[in-house]
């Protein structure tokens, strides 16, 4: 990358948070550890601590491993387990703090791309990856590519083991999380009548003199992650299964006590190599990675400021303020829709609503039919169909990248501002029944909080210097 070359990567743990700066090519330069909580805004206050102490003017961006469902292209935490950080807008607040770019991910596609980039997973294609401590991640790499289905495959440590097992805290029961976890050998300890200072290393110490009690605890502890792998394996088939995390190379040693059975899903297993380091330098790598993708390379992937606003907002001035300041073409949605108002000679309501549908769904495929690595602004009210529509028109434009832009001012200035332009609305807008709507449309409509975020509000002068700052921030221009 130019000029910049390094990253803060940030592993999120049940029980440590752990944070690192990460040169380019994945060498550690400075570390941090603090103890994790089941706050979530306990953690997200340490970890900004943490990336304070790690900032420099080197440091390009800033990736985090967060445990559960995270969908990376939405830079969203979704769900997790003993971290559960769905409520806190992780990515936002960081960018806030820091003023550098936040690329999220699941902990463990974090420490598979590192296992990947430097430690047991190297030479290899196809990979699956358990890390085992408080509770147990899981990625796959097929093609050396991380897998995510619609957004959040991979969720290893929720294969089912046992139909009537632990409830688990996705709330299914049975989950390998549960049997085999760190939390899980704790419970498999005490149910054995040992006191809580008794490690593992302890447990094969006492099976190696012929305990019997530690040897069923290893065995209680090993035989559900073997199903679990057994069945990753007849799923993927992959050329490797890594074991990572704190307890990774305790339960690889612990799979002597239930070996693999069914010769249809065998395949190799093997410990990580990387330990606890691994989350930091996956996350300070991808970091790396996802922006030189949206740099100046040949096949990088489209990119979309979406300015969004209910009606009136001023959305359409900040996106014309934009691109005047910025080059990049504007595509509004009444700009495409009017055109065909005027020729059609007007419309009523149900049929500008559907009218609108279609020139939503042009402007996405203008963007998919302009070159990779354009950049397009988009003025729009996201709102006013499904979130999941928006989603799929991204995915078919080939757009991995965006920002938003959220406008707004109170109902009552909104309604004055729409009042005096239905004289130059053509037929088939709304006309002045649609303003109450759109008092009450003001009080519930919220931004889309689809990875970073700037926030307008239009009953001031806007201030395009730092709205254009930052958005060379966001896209590295």
């Amino acid at each position: 990358m130019p000029q910049k070359s390094m990253a803060i990567g940030i592993d999120i743990g049940g029980t440590n948070l752990r944070a690192a700066r990460i040169s380019g090519t994945g060498e550690i330069l400075k570390r941090l550890s603090e103890k994790s909580a089941p706050d979530p805004e306990l953690v997200l206050g340490r970890i900004a601590d943490m990336v304070r102490l790690l900032d420099t003017p080197d440091v390009a961006a800033i990736g985090v491993g967060v445990p559960g469902r995270v969908d990376t292209r939405r830079g969203a935490v979704l769900s997790g387990g003993y971290v559960n950080l769905a409520s806190v807008a992780l990515a936002r607040r960081l960018e806030d703090m820091a003023g550098k770019p936040v690329i999220l991910d699941n902990d463990c596609n974090m420490a598979l791309a590192a296992e990947m980039a430097l430690g047991a997973g190297q030479g290899h294609d196809n990979i699956a990856m358990f890390t085992i401590g408080t509770g147990i991640g899981g990625a796959v790499v097929q093609n050396r590519r991380i897998m995510r289905g619609r957004a959040t495959a991979g969720q290893l440590g929720h294969i089912t083991v046992d139909v009537n097992g632990e409830l688990c805290a996705c709330g299914r029961r049975g989950c390998v999380e549960t049997t085999s976890s760190g939390t899980a050998l704790g419970r498999h300890i005490a149910r054995a009548g040992f006191g809580p200072d008794v490690s593992v290393d302890q447990l094969f110490a006492r099976d190696a003199a012929g305990d019997v009690k530690a040897r069923g605890i290893l065995e209680a502890w090993a035989r559900p992650l073997r199903a679990a792998i057994d069945t990753t394996v007849a799923m993927f088939d992959p050329d490797l299964v890594l074991l990572g995390g704190g307890l990774g190379l305790a339960a690889h040693r612990a799979l002597g006590h239930a070996p693999a059975l069914a010769p249809w899903y065998q395949c190799p297993v093997e410990p990580a190599r990387l330990g606890d380091d691994a989350g930091v330098i996956g996350a300070g790598l991808q970091a790396l990675s996802t922006l030189a993708s949206l740099s100046g390379q040949p096949g990088r992937a489209r990119r979309a400021v979406l300015v969004n606003g209910i009606p009136a907002s001023g959305k359409s001035t900040v996106s014309r303020g934009i691109a005047d300041r910025m080059g990049w073409p504007l595509l509004a949605l009444d700009t495409v829709k009017n055109p065909f108002l005027e020729v059609l000679g007007g419309a009523d309501r149900e049929f500008n609503r559907t009218l609108g549908r279609a020139s939503y769904q042009a402007i996405w495929s203008l963007v998919g039919d302009a070159p990779a690595g354009s950049t397009f602004i988009v003025d729009a009210w996201f709102g006013f169909q499904p979130r999941q529509v928006l989603e799929d028109h991204l995915r078919k434009a080939g757009v991995e990248h965006t920002v938003e832009i959220w406008c707004h001012a109170p109902g009552e200035v909104l309604a004055e501002r729409y009042g005096a332009r239905l004289g130059q609305r053509l037929p088939g807008h709304p006309g002045a029944a649609y303003i109450p709507e759109l008092i009450e449309l003001a009080k519930r409509a919220e931004p889309l909080r689809r990875g970073p975020l700037f926030d307008v509000d239009t009953t001031r002068p806007t201030d395009f210097d730092a709205i254009t700052a930052w958005l060379k921030a966001r896209f590295q221009t």
